[in-house]
């Protein structure tokens, strides 16, 4: 027997579940399916809306203001084929709105429509429209003086190189790095989340000889030393471990005062299920606010997000079916009747009123290639491409790729479009990367396409199913 929902959901990221939520708030009974765990724990956990809104404009000439201040604000310089044209600001403020009900107070940004600057393990800043709490006490924008942590072993986050480029952009405060030996017999080597782990359950008193070893390293800032954490061999930390005895790397600090510190920045391995008390009482053994650096992925503030947004989905009622690709569908006149998915090798219906493909861009597998040709793998949506494969993309690697733009067309309520620009079924709407028409990478405006758009499909797949009758759906496999 088919399985009837008003509205199915293809694909489990940030689009697909701002989908669903939409249209469940709209009154909609909604089901999630994805043929794997969805992808947040990939991400960086920010929150980008645009940050730069001309990338690839301006070689030679005006490039524009960069970053972007007001993301809302720039929206209106972009291609009138850019998603957010498309959908509207209206989309973009409803998905924002959404995300911020979903989350509640594990992220910050709701106050204001400008982007914050957020300084991240690459050592830049980076402009972004949402971001965790844990993230917060570290903005470019305070002027407080600020502490950078790394950990033996862990390449992805040299505090010294971060507070480098931090003091060669010109940042307003007053920053310095030092690295020590995480304690006990884990270090930087070691998985985030078995670190995380370590400060939740506060092993062995993680937290407090965590907070010593920064001390000291830092008191080693001010007297002209490397910024060690002094635990090497000679047993001056209280688990007698730590190292060859070495004063470990450090930041020359540049006459940093460590007794000004304000603000101390760690990797974000500070804790996976209590993250708020972990900083708390790091924070309590240093009198300064205690942050995270928005790490590259995988991280756990996407792990984090991952599991909040599980959460909303579940209390909003919503569905989620996992481990079921979409094989096929029937077709009645210009609707999609029946959707199936593998499920252990049989073939599972799926009878939805509306369905919104979510699965991804070419990263994701939601735009697949072959070497003449650029497809939608699920339903078979027209992707506009260059019939000349050596125009996909820019002699310059840092130039507009053409690919990059890849994707389906969709209408102002979230339709796939066909390749005259009329819906190519009336009840068949994208959401996400598999939308085309942006350069996500560039725009650093991946998440927000998500937002937008998976709220225009969300809502309309909800009016959509209560404007429709049930129908009998026809195979219409031999026609595609």
């Amino acid at each position: 027997m088919a399985i009837r929902d008003d509205v199915l959901v293809v694909g489990g990221g940030l689009a697909g579940m701002i989908a669903a939520l939409a249209a469940s708030d709209a009154g909609a009974s909604v089901r999630v399916v994805t043929d794997s765990e969805s992808t947040l724990q990939q991400a960086s956990g920010l929150v980008d809306v645009l940050g730069y809104p001309t990338p690839h404009e301006g070689e030679g000439g005006d490039s524009g203001q960069y970053p972007a201040p007001n993301p809302f604000a720039a929206v209106e310089a972009l291609p009138e084929s850019h998603p957010y044209r498309v959908v509207g600001a209206d989309a973009l403020r409803g998905g924002l709105g959404v995300f911020d009900d979903a989350v509640g107070d594990l992220y910050r940004g709701s106050h204001t429509d400008r982007n914050a600057l957020v300084p991240t393990v690459g050592g830049t800043v980076k402009p972004t429209a949402r971001y965790p709490a844990s993230v917060a006490p570290g903005l470019a924008s305070d002027e407080g003086a600020m502490l950078l942590v790394g950990f033996e072993g862990d390449a992805d986050v040299d505090a010294d190189r971060i507070a480098a480029h931090l003091r060669a952009v010109d940042v307003p405060f007053d920053v310095a790095g030092v690295t020590v030996a995480f304690p006990g017999d884990l270090d930087g080597t070691d998985q985030a989340t078995r670190l995380a782990h370590a400060l939740d359950a506060d092993e062995a008193e993680a937290r407090r000889r965590l907070a010593d070893r920064v001390k000291r390293a830092a008191n080693g800032l001010d007297e002209g030393g490397s910024g060690g954490d002094g635990s090497g061999g000679d047993g001056s930390d209280d688990d007698g471990s730590g190292g060859d005895g070495s004063d470990g790397d450090g930041s020359d600090g540049d006459g940093f005062d460590p007794a000004s510190v304000e603000r101390v920045g760690f990797p974000a391995v500070l804790g996976r299920d209590r993250p708020r008390q972990v900083r708390e009482a790091l924070a309590g053994h240093f009198d300064a606010a205690v942050f995270e650096l928005p790490p590259a992925p995988p991280s756990l503030p996407g792990l984090r997000l991952r599991y909040r947004l599980r959460d909303a989905l579940r209390e909003a009622g919503v569905a989620v079916t996992t481990g079921v690709p979409i094989i096929d569908f029937d077709v009645d006149g210009d609707r999609i009747g029946t959707v199936y998915a593998d499920r252990n090798g049989s073939r599972a219906p799926f009878e939805p009123r509306a369905v919104v493909l979510a699965t991804g861009g070419l990263v994701g597998g939601g735009i697949d290639s072959e070497r003449d040709a650029v497809y939608e793998p699920v339903f078979d949506c027209p992707v506009d491409h260059p019939a000349d494969r050596y125009a996909w993309s820019d002699a310059d690697p840092f130039g507009p790729h053409a690919f990059a733009r890849f994707g389906v067309r969709i209408d102002a309520d979230g339709r796939v479009l066909d390749d005259d620009g009329t819906p190519l079924y009336e009840n068949v709407l994208a959401a996400g990367g598999v939308v085309g028409g942006y350069d996500a990478a560039a725009e650093k405006s991946a998440s927000g396409v998500s937002l937008a758009t998976g709220y225009a499909a969300g809502r309309t797949a909800a009016a959509e199913s209560t404007t429709t009758t049930d129908t009998t759906p026809t195979d219409a496999s031999a026609d595609r």
